[in-house]
């Protein structure tokens, strides 16, 4: 596609959308990614000159002449001439619920690319459901949750997978976030993300239904799921189950690969590791009172409101400071399976599985470090590799997408490492 800019940063005067344009001028700055070019797209002419002469500053290295293309996700006509003029959009623009769709069908109808960092999976898996065979038709590859949510797990999944040497049966995942003294923070847009998923949690059994008619194979060897408090020796702490999209994003990867590939789909469970068993005992109560003040109007109100008072601190209107986001993370993911691999998916071993590998997915600064990072490397995949991509075009995840791919190559150089850490 000859277009005028190789990639558009969409929402780039929005608070993540402002660090994805950070991380470029620091890998530019760094030569850690070759010479693109690209523009930064919003409502407001003067906040996006704001941030390009911010980051400038920051970072040492000159974006003040980066182009800036005024968009407003309100008025569809203006996203479709932004996405003529671009090969790939960077959207950062959320939640993804309300303003999401309208990016996407943009994309499509003008053969453009379009990569996200959304968690919701209402969303992603409608877009899947709506828009697939429209994006096959175009040759438009439309990649969601190209961030924290869900690289670092739906890759890590992949990358467990590819060195395994046999049969995988499931993988266990724990989050984890290595204490710094000054607390967790994160913004008010994923919040408010969680407050809507929660909300319209309905919404996905008769999406799925339609989606997935078919159900996957039933396993042998079934994975168990682990008492709502548990100790894990693996990550040494407290878990509970981890509420984010990560299951459901592997799991259509995981679907993806069975339908196209035939290969054996995985079982799943994911967990979030906690420092003590009395803020994991907390953190469920705060879970359960978000849960229950989600499924009502007055509810919803006084979380939007409020962020920081319901969540203990942790979400603002605000945002963390850059001393606050910059938390080291892990993902441990436990695969077990058989050394032996069998000849079909279907086939079912006779024997409980004999085989286990651990890998390590680790960065800093997950919500707009590590995000910022993977979606910028998911596009310039779409730019480089999509010829190692599936169908010539679709709705995917990223496992789905770039498996084939150097992006973990590219990632491990650029702040997200995937890493064996164990294997017997």
């Amino acid at each position: 596609m000859g277009r005028k800019y190789n990639l558009i940063v969409f929402g780039a005067s929005g608070f993540t959308g402002k660090y994805v344009v950070e991380e470029i001028a620091k890998l530019l700055k760094d030569k850690k990614i070759g010479d693109f070019t690209w523009a930064v797209a919003g409502r407001s002419e003067e906040k996006l000159k704001d941030v390009l002469k911010e980051v400038s500053d920051f970072t040492g290295y000159d974006v003040t002449n980066i182009d800036i293309i005024l968009v407003d996700v309100a008025k569809t006509p203006s996203i479709h001439e932004m996405c003529k003029q671009g090969n790939v959009i960077l959207n950062c623009v959320g939640p993804y619920r309300f303003y999401g769709e309208q990016v996407v069908t943009a994309c499509i109808a003008e053969g453009t690319h379009h990569v996200d960092i959304s968690g919701e999976p209402q969303f992603l898996e409608r877009m899947q459901l709506l828009y697939h065979e429209q994006a096959k038709e175009k040759g438009v590859y439309i990649v969601g949750a190209c961030g924290f949510d869900s690289i670092p797990t739906d890759l890590g999944v992949a990358f467990l997978k590819s060195k395994f040497n046999g049969d995988v049966n499931s993988v266990e995942m724990y989050m984890g976030f290595e204490s710094t003294g000054k607390g967790t923070k994160v913004h008010y847009g994923t919040w408010q993300s969680a407050i809507y998923g929660l909300a319209h949690a309905r919404e996905l059994r008769p999406i799925r239904e339609q989606l997935f008619p078919e159900p996957l194979p039933k396993p042998k060897f079934k994975l168990a799921p682990r008492a709502l408090l548990h100790f894990s020796d693996v990550v040494k702490g407290w878990c509970l189950p981890f509420p984010g999209s990560d299951k459901s994003i592997v799991m259509r990867s995981e679907r993806h690969f069975y339908e196209t590939e035939k290969t054996r789909p995985i079982q799943m469970n994911a967990y979030v590791r906690q420092n003590g068993l009395i803020s994991s005992v907390l953190l469920m109560i705060g879970a359960v009172i978000f849960g229950v003040m989600a499924q009502f109007k007055v509810g919803r109100y006084l979380l939007e409101t409020f962020p920081r008072f319901f969540s203990v601190g942790t979400f603002s209107h605000e945002g963390p400071t850059r001393e606050e986001a910059d938390v080291p993370f892990s993902v441990t993911l436990v695969g077990e399976g058989w050394k032996e691999k069998l000849a079909e998916p279907t086939d079912q071993h006779s024997e409980p599985p004999n085989k286990k590998i651990i890998v390590k997915v680790s960065g800093r600064n997950p919500g707009y470090g590590v995000t910022c990072i993977a979606l910028i490397q998911s596009g310039l995949t779409i730019l480089k590799e999509s010829d190692k991509m599936p169908d010539n075009g679709g709705v995917y995840t990223t496992a789905a997408a770039f498996s084939k791919t150097q992006i973990i190559e590219n990632l491990n150089k650029t702040g997200l490492t995937y890493t064996v850490e164990k294997e017997e």
